[in-house]
């Protein structure tokens, strides 16, 4: 990026003028081209994907039609209520009005509503009921305006104090996002911090600026790269969040070094040059470093995991190349106007001993390495501890706050059906012949007698979950604990390895075992399988890079070493927040349960790149005063004292930015959120 770089500084209006023409061209194919964001995903050569294909050929059941779930309630008898029925009738004429709505199965279907309750509609007091809604299209494409229609007739009838309702699925999922509160106070902040720093408004403004081009522009290109790979809903929210924090910092690194220039003496458009061949060149290292780590997502072979990747390294390389092209020619342009609109405490000339507290603590550090030493590994380990009880899992409604319309619908399946039935297994078993049917019926005969099982459908001939050709039969198992709890894990474990073999040994019937939960368990077991690969890629080629620009084994050694310290304090912080429970009403978290399973590989390829960014930062200003003298001990100093004050504001607006996330209601983000937040504070003040 070097003569781009210089070509920016020497070119100013072109370059504005290339980041116009940019932005309308990007503008127009997110306009004409943009994607649309999934959250399914397969796993191949898993039990579950096997199960679901089955359900597919067999049942005619489409993987990718959005389905919402309505319970209701109003502690009476369904038949003895004809007020309800009125009511939840109106409702229900309601939801069919909505476009995208195909169809709408209620137990008023029926003249004796208790019918239902063998089609797990009615549960076996008749007290609740549950409407089932599918839609014409699939999630992504259900317009929120129809989901919102939806969950407005819901709240409808939830608003007299005589009922209780709630909707559950993807689609109401979609359409509960959260107003961008958090990323403005993170952009507050951030300005409060520059503000501090560089003590002038434009200054201040500049990389609120440039950050922000960037980060439209990444969004903008994620939104089109929607249509060729498969990228999660919330992988937007992770961008921004990422790409704010890195373009906030690769623009204030810029300018410090622009500022330390004019300081010494240099003329604005030399002291931009300075600032492009030195800064400049770390920040592109740093931004390799962390795309190269989340390309290393791609090593899993898994299409939910590439397009966050994807996602998060297109924003980064946009606010990276926004750092060092717009932002230097804005420099060039405004000279020392840069530093226009002073505030009350920057007016004051400028100190000639610039960095002598940093250092001073350099000096610290060095008469006492050893003991600091220590004392960093301890408070490091300690804070890893938590990191040893790693469940996994995926968060479902149960985690959800009180009042929420998918904690209600939660908690009304979990009263009408048992937890389990908030993620019931789905056994396909396939026959030889449609006469080994009585076959089946020992198989849902035997998994019924496990201890742990609370329901399981019996197969009946001429039964819905038969085939067509009377060779598949789909069984429904709802296990007595609920989808988090390591006793579902336990029980899919030992019906897939001990209860099913047993049951159909001798046979020939084939049995898989799918649905949600089991989708969950099995795509853990897929990121364990592929983890030491991941790490061995990303830790090797971050590793290349770095020896690359230090010129260096040692400084890229300490440098991969440190960062998996980092990656392991900020997973046992996660484990004690969000599994524990701990500090959970400071954070908003309504319930404790597993970690995400793709939490672990995420957070190792966001945080290995970012890590990296405060040892590129650091090192690469010590690197240069030791060219200048060969003396390593004063090249620290020195290196400290240059860049000691721009890494802890850097530090600071990152964490303010990641923690901002943490407080909106999609726990993924919120995961994300912490877990970044903690490891970056970490990584400026400790590592």
């Amino acid at each position: 990026m070097g003569p781009v770089s210089r070509w920016a500084v020497n070119r100013p209006w072109q370059a504005i003028i290339a980041w116009i023409v940019l932005l309308v061209v990007v503008g127009f194919g997110v306009l004409t081209h943009a994607g649309e964001y999934n959250d399914s995903f397969t796993l191949p050569n898993t039990e579950s994907a096997k199960a679901q294909q089955l359900l597919t050929e067999n049942f005619g059941q489409k993987t990718n039609d959005s389905t919402v779930q309505v319970l209701f309630t109003s502690g009476n008898k369904l038949l003895d209520n004809p007020a309800e029925k009125v009511a939840v009738e109106q409702m229900t004429n309601q939801i069919k009005a909505i476009p995208s709505v195909a169809s709408v199965q209620s137990p008023y279907d029926y003249k004796n509503p208790l019918e239902a309750v063998g089609l797990g509609l009615v549960n076996v007091t008749g007290t609740i009921g549950k409407i089932n809604v599918t839609f014409k299209v699939p999630d992504a494409q259900v317009p929120v305006a129809d989901t919102q229609q939806l969950l407005a007739a819901v709240d409808q009838l939830n608003a007299s104090s005589l009922y209780t309702a709630g909707a559950t699925g993807n689609a109401i999922s979609a359409a509960q996002t959260d107003p961008p509160i958090s990323e403005i106070v993170g952009i507050i902040a951030a300005i409060i911090i520059m503000l501090i720093m560089f003590g002038a408004v434009v200054a201040a403004g500049l990389p609120l600026l440039t950050a922000l081009i960037g980060l439209g522009v990444g969004l903008s290109l994620l939104t089109i790269a929607a249509n060729f790979v498969n990228t999660a809903s919330f992988a937007p929210s992770l961008a921004t969040m990422i790409g704010l924090g890195v373009g906030f910092d690769y623009s204030l690194f810029l300018l410090n070094r622009y500022r330390q220039a004019l300081l010494d003496g240099s003329e604005h458009k030399e002291a931009a040059l300075i600032a492009v061949g030195t800064a400049g060149r770390a920040i592109v290292f740093a931004a390799l470093t962390v795309i190269i780590a989340l390309s290393g997502l791609f090593v899993l072979g898994l299409s939910f995991l590439n397009g966050l990747a994807v996602g998060a390294a297109v924003t980064v390389v946009s606010v990276m190349i926004t750092a060092v092209t717009l932002l230097p020619a804005l420099l060039s342009l405004l000279g020392t106007k840069v530093f226009a609109g002073k505030m009350p405490w920057a007016r004051k000339p400028p100190s000639a001993d610039r960095g002598r507290r940093f250092r001073s603590y350099a000096a610290f550090v060095e008469k006492r390495r050893w003991p600091v030493t220590i004392v960093a590994l301890v408070v490091m380990a300690i804070l890893a501890i938590p990191a040893a009880s790693l469940r996994e899992g995926f968060p479902d409604a149960g985690s959800n706050p009180q009042g929420d319309t998918q904690r209600i619908a939660y908690d009304l399946t979990t009263t009408a059906f048992g937890t389990g039935a908030n993620g019931p297994f789905i056994v396909v078993a396939q026959l030889p012949s449609a006469s080994d049917l009585p076959e089946a019926e020992k198989l849902s005969k035997a998994i019924g007698e496990n201890p742990d099982v609370a329901i399981v459908s019996p197969v009946t001939k001429g039964s819905k979950l038969i085939s067509a050709d009377g060779k598949t039969v789909l069984i429904t198992v709802i296990p007595k604990s609920g989808p988090q709890d390591q006793a579902t894990t336990t029980l899919l474990n030992t019906l897939r390895s001990t209860t099913i073999p047993q049951a159909i040994a001798g046979t020939g019937i084939q049995a898989y075992v799918g649905g949600a939960t089991a989708t969950a368990v099995d795509f853990s077991t897929v990121l364990r399988e592929k983890l030491p690969s991941f790490l061995l890629v990303v830790v090797c080629l971050g590793f290349l890079v770095l020896m690359v620009l230090f010129r260096s084994l040692l400084v890229p050694l300490t440098a991969v070493l440190t960062s998996l310290l980092s990656y392991g304090a900020a997973l046992g912080i996660s484990v004690f927040v969000f599994q524990w429970g701990n500090l959970s009403s400071v954070f908003g978290i309504a319930e404790a349960g597993p970690i995400l399973p793709f939490l672990p590989v995420m957070l190792f390829a966001i945080l290995f790149g970012l890590s990296m960014d405060y040892q590129v930062f650091i090192v690469s200003r010590m690197q240069e005063e030791w060219e200048h003298h060969k003396d390593n001990k004063l090249a620290v100093r020195v290196g400290l004292g240059g860049s000691g004050l721009v890494v802890v504001a850097a530090a600071a607006i990152m964490f303010c930015v990641f923690m901002s996330f943490v407080f909106q209601s999609n726990t993924t983000i919120k995961l994300f959120g912490l877990a970044l937040a903690v490891a970056i504070a970490l990584d400026a003040f400790v590592i």
